[in-house]
């Protein structure tokens, strides 16, 4: 096996894109990767971005929630205090992240991925709406510590034939 060979993850974007210098001309991000979408299975990958164009996309261009699909190098930690991260090389938007239509009304309101899910937070409530990513509803949970009891309730009914 080449250890050089680039290898290839689809994820999530986790959170915004930040610069990774003062100027810009690099990037980093966390992807998240999960895939056979068990939440066992899902890894957090920081990942870096060191080509200057593809940084500024990166940056300006990706809002968390975007399906990604990126190539690059693995770097292991040689030392403990040493990060696992990506070195992308290149990068491309499968699916945009879904957008609250009108998100002013509703400034309380925070949308997040759960695996192949959508979560609907609003801090008003502690309902939590939760959708699958084409936007089917799959019920609320009465409080977020209910997310995974709705989830395995929803793909049991899915795996039967239901719905």
């Amino acid at each position: 096996m080449d250890t050089n060979a680039p290898i290839v993850l689809d994820g999530f974007l986790e959170e915004p894109s930040v610069p990774g210098d003062l100027h810009g001309s690099t990037a980093r991000f966390r992807l998240t990767v999960s895939p056979t979408d068990e939440r066992t299975d899902e890894m957090i990958l920081p990942c870096g971005v060191t080509d200057p164009a593809l940084a500024l996309a990166a940056i300006h261009d990706l809002a968390p929630g975007d399906k990604l699909r990126v190539t690059g190098h693995l770097r292991l930690p040689r030392t403990p205090d040493e990060p696992v991260w990506l070195a992308v090389t290149t990068l491309a938007v499968l699916e945009t992240a879904p957008l609250l239509t009108d998100p002013a009304p509703d400034a309380t309101a925070v949308l997040e991925r759960f695996g192949p899910y959508l979560c609907y937070f609003d801090a008003d409530t502690t309902g939590v709406e939760v959708f699958t990513e084409t936007g089917q509803p799959v019920g609320t949970a009465p409080d977020p510590d209910k997310i995974g009891a709705l989830l395995d309730t929803y793909e049991e009914r899915q795996s039967a034939g239901g719905e």
